[in-house]
């Protein structure tokens, strides 16, 4: 590699292409179907994706690969990266040509996206340095270094000798055209349909097409957590997001992440960060999100692993029941992760998930990963359109209520009052309690959390109501209201699994006190 060209060298090479506007959304004629032909799941699960979204079967790859998660850089460029090179000259998907700077590189490409199944590897280990290579302390802590997911690596492999230390920078970042309307032929989006086991990979599939018959709706929890300001922007801008389209939002900005087994029902979109590994609601064994969910928790090592469910976090969340998530494979640094607000925001928009989740990646070449269907679109009838539902109803409501009357606040709560009251909808009245914790009204957000506990029938959502009453006291610091709040819930509610969430919530702001010493066991002097 030491011939390699520069990142600014590359960047140049990128950012000099322009290309004419084409204003179709990406299709199941642009993608290829990436398989591990030495593993019968992968195969399967290929042939499932193919029919799920008629791919044309050409289009479909096998490719003799090591079975296992983690491989080296000679295995990456061995066994997929020159391969799958050569299968696209072959079949002649793209055309490329060397350029000003020598690099020879795609000019025009038929393949806009590549969806890796189970079985293909998922990182590229570091590479061991030589004897004779003498250490120096690096001047930044990004540049010395070579791992990568094998997803990352692939969005610009058609640019050959690119060097394989530090980043490449993502051409597609921030865009507000999909990318067939940029048309950058040396990029490709790639996501993975991977997870613990086979049935919870050709269930996000089904999912995610059937999703697409009548919309994503139900409820978003974010939990900010207060842990740098980056990343709380991004978390604090998906909640303006959803409040500007009418998803009603459960936010927590306590600096704990939320509690074991807390009650979260009719989870259709989740974001929050930072615990190593799956905890809070997802504790719950009866937890799962509704199809076609998206959920992301974000952590350096969220998608260190995809094999098991109670380890880190996107095998834990697809586990769940969402039907896509993003993560990282190794340490990313917060700046070079997912941006979730620009990732949401062309969710919102209609965009394709891979399009998606690679509009807010800054850098390939490092160690990001996008888990679900490249073409799925979870909002794509968040105007109203779409098979209604009977389960959905109360939530489109609610989003119609926002398209009706967008800048007219109070007619619109009005409206959405009499709806919750007339329907005893216990999801209308929340939603309006939301709204106004938000704005800090409490009187407001009081009167609609005792509304809607009325209204539910279900216990666990009646506790929720409940919890957020006392996050109220909690947030003005009356911590003796919001401890008796918590002790008078724990008796209501009793043998409940989710009534863990009081005792997390108890044992921070009224700690046990420490246990006594056993005079048996002190240091003899």
């Amino acid at each position: 590699m030491c011939n390699a060209p520069s990142l600014a060298t590359v960047a140049a090479v990128i950012f000099a292409c322009s290309f004419s506007a084409d204003a179709r959304t990406l299709s199941n004629r642009e993608v290829l179907v990436l398989f591990n032909s030495a593993s019968p799941e992968s195969i399967r699960l290929a042939e499932v994706y193919q029919e799920a979204r008629a791919i044309p079967t050409n289009q479909i790859i096998g490719m003799n690969m090591p079975l296992k998660a983690d491989i080296t850089r000679t295995e990456y460029e061995d066994s997929i990266a020159k391969p799958l090179r050569k299968a696209f000259d072959e079949k002649g998907w793209w055309k490329r040509e060397r350029d000003s700077q020598g690099l020879l590189l795609p000019t025009e490409n038929r393949i806009r996206a590549i969806v890796l199944m189970r079985g293909v590897p998922l990182r590229i280990q570091p590479t061991p340095p030589k004897p004779e290579e003498v250490i120096k302390p690096p001047t930044d802590p990004i540049s010395p270094r070579d791992e990568a997911s094998v997803d990352s690596e692939l969005a610009m492999f058609g640019i050959e000798s690119l060097p394989a230390k530090g980043i490449l920078k993502n051409a597609f970042f921030e865009s507000t055209k999909p990318l067939s309307e940029t048309k950058f032929p040396f990029f490709v989006l790639t996501t993975r349909i991977d997870s613990p086991t086979y049935a919870t990979c050709k269930r996000m599939i089904i999912d995610a097409v059937e999703t697409e018959n009548h919309g994503l709706w139900g409820r978003a929890y974010v939990d900010v957590a207060n842990k740098f300001p980056e990343g709380d922007l991004w978390l604090n801008k998906v909640i303006s997001q959803n409040s500007g389209v009418g998803i009603p939002t459960v936010t927590d900005r306590f600096n704990d992440t939320l509690p074991k087994k807390y009650p979260m029902t009719e989870t259709a979109i989740y974001y929050g960060w930072y615990d190593g590994n799956v905890s809070g609601p997802f504790l719950n064994t009866t937890f799962m999100f509704r199809p076609g969910a998206v959920a992301v928790h974000l952590h350096s090592f969220s998608a260190d692993q995809l094999t098991d469910p109670h380890k880190n976090w996107c095998a834990p969340l697809l586990v769940r029941g969402a039907a896509a998530t993003v993560g990282n494979v190794y340490e990313p640094y917060l700046h070079l992760t997912h941006h979730f607000d620009i990732m949401h925001d062309r969710l919102l928009k209609g965009w394709s998930f891979s399009e998606a989740a690679w509009a807010s990646m800054p850098v390939t070449s490092w160690q990001g990963v996008a888990l679900g269907d490249p073409l799925y679109r979870p909002f794509l009838h968040l105007e109203g359109t779409g098979e209604k539902r009977a389960e959905d109803r109360d939530f489109r409501a609610i989003r119609a209520a926002m398209r009706q009357w967008p800048k007219e606040t109070e007619e619109r709560r009005d409206k959405l009052a009499d709806a919750a009251t007339n329907l005893k909808s216990g999801d209308i009245a929340e939603s309006l309690a939301l709204e106004y914790m938000e704005l800090n009204d409490s009187t407001n957000a009081r009167l609609w959390l005792t509304k809607a506990k009325e209204f539910y029938t279900i216990k666990k959502d009646k506790l929720r109501q409940d919890i957020q009453l006392i996050a109220i006291e909690r947030a003005a610091k009356n911590n003796q209201a919001a401890i008796t709040g918590l002790r008078n819930a724990k008796m209501e509610y009793g043998n409940l699994p989710e009534t863990e969430a009081l005792s997390g919530w108890l044992n921070i702001l009224d700690p046990p006190p420490p246990p006594v010493a056993d005079p048996t066991k002190l240091p003899k002097k």
